[in-house]
């Protein structure tokens, strides 16, 4: 190389480190990344989400590098199609402590709702290998997650809590969950949505009911667990599969490995009997300790095999979740 193209080529070299440092993002495939320590485009999660640009119609992709970060976060409806991916599932912790009696400035109570760690309301979002938390402990309602928005999956993501950890809340909202983990207490998986869980690890702890759909009438699906491994710590014949928060509510469990945690009845009424009549809990071919059917309640349901085929990611949720559902 003669010494005109090496003083071209050492320019052109300065060029591109300065253009990785001033844009380290982009450089490794991610719009933002986020760290605590200041070694990137940002500290806070929050801070990356409010520089996303309203209604983006492509994908945003944000990095989250391992670390603790407390913060109450809100995804806006405006931020659509975001995505967040953490560096290491258990390691990458995003966390915060309210709980439903807790008093905010004016002396009320927050509720269940107020007590959110992360709400989730645009449209298209996506997380994977990241921990959601709510660390306020066994104090009643609080939620790590509250999801709002349509088209929404975690991969390979964990929802740590006690009572009403993750709340599918959006009535019209479909979700995706493939590979988590979830766990709780008193109905830790309770909403209005229809979601589906595809091969999850459900940790019951202590005593209670994994979920407590509110499905609204004529909607066909509610809580769908595929495939699922439901295991913890509580003592035997502690947990039930579920109990209708309204009384339309729906969960189904098919596949999956039951503890010995779940009782021989299966399902609670709520100590509403009329639920009974409108309330759908089904299971199918489920296997482990929990799964004998021979004490169910009688208004409980054992799918067909022909009613256990219409339970896929892709019929309950839409085409749109075969981008996840298919890996």
């Amino acid at each position: 190389m003669n010494q005109v193209n090496f003083k071209y080529f050492r320019q052109a070299l300065l060029v591109t480190s300065i253009v990785v440092s001033f844009f380290p993002a982009f450089a490794s495939g991610y719009h933002f990344i986020v760290a605590a320590d200041g070694t990137a485009d940002f500290r806070t999660v929050q801070e990356a989400i409010n520089a996303v640009p309203d209604f983006r119609k492509n994908e945003t992709k944000i990095f989250i590098r391992k670390g603790t970060y407390r913060e109450k976060l809100v995804l806006p409806t405006s931020k659509t199609n975001v995505t967040f991916v953490g560096e290491d599932r258990d390691k990458t912790i995003l966390t915060y402590d309210d709980f439903a009696t807790k008093k905010n400035r004016f002396g009320e109570e927050v509720g269940t709702t107020g007590s959110t760690s992360f709400f989730v309301f645009g449209d298209s979002f996506r997380a994977e290998n990241i921990t959601f938390e709510n660390s306020s402990g066994p104090v009643g309602q609080a939620v790590a997650v509250r999801v709002d928005g349509d088209m929404v999956a975690f991969i390979n993501c964990r929802f740590l809590g006690f009572q009403d950890t993750l709340y599918p809340h959006g009535e019209k909202s479909r979700q995706y969950y493939r590979d988590c983990l979830i766990e709780g207490t008193v109905d830790f998986i309770f909403g209005w949505s229809t979601a589906v869980f595809d091969r999850c690890t459900i940790v019951c702890k202590d005593h209670g009911f994994v979920t407590a759909p509110s499905t609204n009438e004529g909607t066909p699906f509610g809580l769908v667990f595929l495939d699922c491994r439901i295991t913890g710590n509580a003592p035997e014949s502690s947990f039930y599969l579920g109990r209708p928060w309204r009384p339309f509510g729906k969960s189904a469990f098919l596949r999956c490995d039951l503890g010995s945690m779940i009782k021989p009845e299966g399902w609670h009424n709520w100590d509403k009997p009329e639920a009974e009549k409108n309330a759908f809990f089904a299971e199918y071919k489920n296997t482990g300790d929990g799964a004998s059917i021979d004490q169910r309640v009688n208004w409980s349901h054992q799918l067909t095999d022909e009613e256990a085929l219409l339970y896929t990611p892709e019929n309950i949720l839409g085409e749109w979740v075969k981008r996840y559902s298919n890996q």
